[in-house]
């Protein structure tokens, strides 16, 4: 699908070992052993492209080689970054590692993203718990652990300052559409939004809903989605697939 009929800030990625695995990704034959990991690798090279293009360098001092030369090194602020997936196939974009760590509302957490891989040092990860209602298709919010703490001047303190958003498919636009307007209301400035594949009607909705602030990076795209909302020919429900519920 041609993406000329897209927003600007929408950008469809080219990469030739992409487009090979997101055909390996679509076939019915490839289990959920080997779906976790295509996700996992198609978020790795979008997660370049976006980065790439959405964060800065800055000097970080100096510092010396192992024999011994100074030299000056370069780094990024990750204290104003966030990674949010959205539940639950957002966690497909997230590499399954389980580390026995507290977490609010479980005992085991996953810690380390794809994207964690690729930054410098780790950022915070919250996530967004969303679903379609299947009559409606619109997205109904059930989780949210975005923190809040006001400011003096009435701004949340706690928000990034740049939101990395997680969601591998894109159908109808309702669901990422809605996260865009929570972080926009938590008090983020730019949105990234990194996704593996997507309708066009569906990215079209979605990358309009805060144009000026919000920047797509996606895998592919394809032309509509069914009665069902579910997109034609498509990647079918990533979750049941990654965590074997098909047939719910």
């Amino acid at each position: 699908m041609a993406s000329s009929s897209l927003p600007s800030n929408v950008h469809v990625s080219q990469h030739p070992c992409l487009r090979a695995k997101l055909s390996q990704l679509r076939s019915q034959e490839t289990k959920a052993k080997e779906t976790k990991a295509l996700i996992h690798e198609l978020t790795l090279i979008l997660g370049c492209e976006a980065l790439a293009k959405g964060l800065k360098v800055t000097e970080g001092g100096t510092d010396k080689s192992p024999i011994g030369y100074d030299y000056s090194t370069e780094t990024i602020s990750t204290s104003s970054i966030s990674l949010v997936p959205i539940l639950r196939s957002g966690l497909g974009m997230i590499e399954g590692s389980l580390l026995p760590l507290r977490h609010e509302t479980c005992s085991l957490t996953l810690i380390t993203t794809a994207l964690q891989i690729l930054l410098p040092i780790p950022v915070s990860v919250h996530h967004l718990g969303l679903f379609r209602e299947p009559i409606t298709l619109q997205p109904v919010e059930y989780y949210n652990n975005l923190p809040y703490h006001q400011a003096p001047a009435h701004q949340n303190s706690a928000a990034a300052e740049i939101a990395i958003l997680l969601d591998p498919v894109i159908a109808t636009g309702g669901t990422s559409q809605a996260a865009i307007q929570t972080l926009r209301e938590w008090g983020v400035k730019k949105v990234i939004v990194i996704s593996i594949l997507g309708s066009i009607g569906g990215v079209r909705r979605m990358a309009e809903e805060w144009p000026e602030n919000v920047e797509v990076w996606i895998g592919g795209i394809d032309a509509e989605c069914d009665a069902r909302g579910m997109i034609k020919p498509g990647l079918g429900d990533v979750g049941d697939r990654l965590f074997l519920t098909i047939g719910k």
